[in-house]
């Protein structure tokens, strides 16, 4: 099985890029279920890169029902330590426009039926998440794509996670304005929770579609008009991916990979063997 250090979490047609070779179709099982589908390694120059459409390639899960944790595990299994998020996502700020790019810095959860942690029964662990996404590689992403490309790209701005899968009412949307959010959307949660457990570096590149429903001056969104503009973005973030891939620096300053060194509270004598064997991937170091 081919290994990869970089994975791309996003919609099936993302890894169909001119100038990629898929060189392997994995199909994993973990302790948490299957992922959402079988996960492509593609070669760009000279690195492997792991492709898994977070919907599956049908576009069958909503939501809340994408199977994150197997997700975020199998791609730990291949190897893969860095992740980039791709998603779609609603303006709340008249500055992002429909197309713009958006690199995160924080999350606000709003989720209310996720499974949101790879501890529990038996091992109890606090891992820190004070900056949500990768510091280092959001700043990579933002600096390589507004020097490659010409969409208006913008940058430490509030990624609100809702349920869904319904969109937002207006008196939520003018909330979620008032906290200051700048995009809002229903797939950050949690992956980035779980990516930081599996001690992972994990950023979203968040493509606006609409303004949601708080700018009553836009006509009202359609689903005809999120697919135009999710296309759009679509094609435009693959032809940016081959740079954004082969430029990668292979070093790390960041913490990420030490995110749960002294998260564990739980005496590694009273941890149930079973759970040992089940997080043996993520935290066998630890044990």
């Amino acid at each position: 099985m081919a290994d990869a250090k970089i994975g791309i979490i996003g919609g099936s047609g993302v890894y169909n890029i001119d100038g990629v070779q898929i060189v392997e179709e994995v199909s994993i099982d973990t302790p948490f279920g299957k992922p959402s589908d079988k996960i492509m390694i593609g070669q760009i120059h000279d690195k492997n890169v792991a492709f898994l459409p977070r919907h599956g390639k049908n576009h069958s899960f909503l939501p809340s029902e994408v199977p994150s944790k197997a997700n975020i595990y199998a791609l730990k299994s291949l190897g893969v330590d860095t992740i980039i998020s791709i998603s779609a996502v609603g303006s709340l700020k008249k500055e992002i426009k429909p197309r713009d790019f958006v690199i995160p810095n924080q999350i606000i959860d709003r989720t209310k039926k996720r499974d949101l942690s790879f501890f529990g029964g038996g091992i109890a662990a606090h891992v820190s998440l004070a900056d949500p996404f990768c510091n280092e590689l959001s700043d990579y992403l933002y600096k390589t794509i507004k020097s490659k490309s010409t969409v208006d790209i913008h940058k430490d701005e509030t990624y609100l996670c809702m349920e869904g899968p319904l969109f937002s009412t207006r008196a939520e949307s003018h909330l979620y304005r008032s906290w200051g959010c700048g995009i809002i959307g229903m797939t950050a949660i949690p992956e980035a929770k779980l990516a930081r457990e599996a001690e992972m570096c994990y950023a979203t590149i968040a493509m606006s579609t609409d303004y949601d429903c708080w700018n009553e001056e836009e006509e009202e969104v359609t689903l005809e008009m999120l697919l135009g503009n999710m296309h759009a973005n679509v094609a435009e973030v693959k032809s940016l991916l081959l740079d954004l891939i082969s430029n990668m620096p292979d070093y790390k300053t960041c913490s990420c990979s030490e995110a749960a060194k002294n998260a564990i509270i739980t005496q590694k004598e009273f941890i149930p063997a079973e759970k040992k064997k089940e997080l043996g991937l993520l935290y066998g170091k630890y044990f």
